[in-house]
């Protein structure tokens, strides 16, 4: 019965005809345009400044309450997230099985994951997974929202600036046939599988949220030190390998997008930081004057019973 099931789920994860048939061309997949990445990070970007705005004109400082949304939301990226970390190793692991034939004297499946040949085309497995994780960053986007309502004060710049580079990053895999993407599309879900199912068992009281932050900044550390080896890996079987890797001039623009989400991760929790230090020395400057005043008093009661006593 064991075996049967995992046979079905295999089945349905990789050897399944609409993932084994998989091409990445307009006619044949959704969103897979430029015009259509470029007008949907602009739509998101206008939505969030729209809301934003209206929200300031109905002068509006508390949160908007938004019930179980944000749970729900939690839930269904986790769950989506593991689905695609899931598709994706069965993927490759099957892409392995059918092509390492073709190239098992020049590398290993670990430099294949990290190095696609040249002239590798967007079809087949991994980049059916790969397309279900370009569409999975639409579902993500809707965290910005949340923060507009939860805050109609604050402006979200991180969350815009991060969820459309993010966007265009997982747009670029797919169109350049990007090497090393099945590692960090591994790497990827599987911390936001682990962060979202966090978050929802945060947001229905299951796990205290006090420990929330610290465990998602771990994660994001995590993940950014392993993006980095995978691209360490790329440029040396790149220069190391004399046929080179497919995606390399994609790999550039990649890369100057991948360092401002890694700028603007850093400033938002060095300012994160500051401000939990400013806010720990106010609260220590508070007790220190109230420990002074005590003190005063116990000194000066002391002396006016000297006094008495004289």
């Amino acid at each position: 019965m064991t075996l049967k099931l995992i046979q079905d789920l295999n089945f349905l994860l990789s050897e399944h005809p609409s993932v084994v048939n998989f091409r990445w061309s307009p006619t044949q997949s959704w969103g897979s345009t430029w015009s259509f990445l470029i007008t949907s990070i602009s739509a998101y970007i206008a939505a969030a400044a729209a809301l934003h705005i209206f929200l300031r004109l109905l002068r509006r400082k508390k949160p908007v309450p938004l019930g179980p949304i944000p749970a729900l939301h939690s839930l269904a990226t986790a769950l989506l997230s593991a689905a695609i970390f899931a598709g994706m190793l069965a993927s490759s692991a099957a892409e392995i099985r059918d092509t390492r034939w073709f190239w098992r004297r020049s590398k290993t499946p670990f430099q294949w994951l990290l190095c696609f040949p040249l002239g590798t085309r967007p079809s087949g497995r991994v980049f059916f997974w790969s397309y279900q994780f370009y569409l999975s960053r639409f579902l993500h986007v809707s965290r910005t929202f949340f923060a507009i309502l939860r805050n109609p004060r604050n402006f979200p710049q991180f969350h815009l600036i991060n969820h459309s580079i993010l966007i265009c990053i997982a747009f670029l895999w797919l169109e350049f046939s990007q090497s090393f993407q099945v590692l960090a599309i591994l790497s990827t879900a599987l911390v936001f599988a682990a962060v979202h199912g966090y978050r929802f068992c945060t947001e229905i009281g299951i796990l205290p949220e006090s420990y929330s932050p610290s465990f998602v900044m771990l994660c994001r550390i995590a993940l950014v030190v392993a993006n980095l080896g995978w691209h360490l890996g790329f440029i040396v079987l790149h220069f190391w390998k004399g046929a080179g890797c497919n995606g390399m001039g994609a790999w550039g623009f990649n890369t100057v997008l991948n360092g401002f989400v890694l700028l603007f991760v850093l400033n938002f929790y060095v300012k994160k930081c500051l401000l939990c230090e400013r806010d720990f020395a106010a609260d220590s400057g508070v007790e220190l004057s109230k420990a002074a005043d005590a003190t005063s008093e116990i000194s000066y009661k002391l002396l006016n019973n000297s006094a008495n006593r004289l």
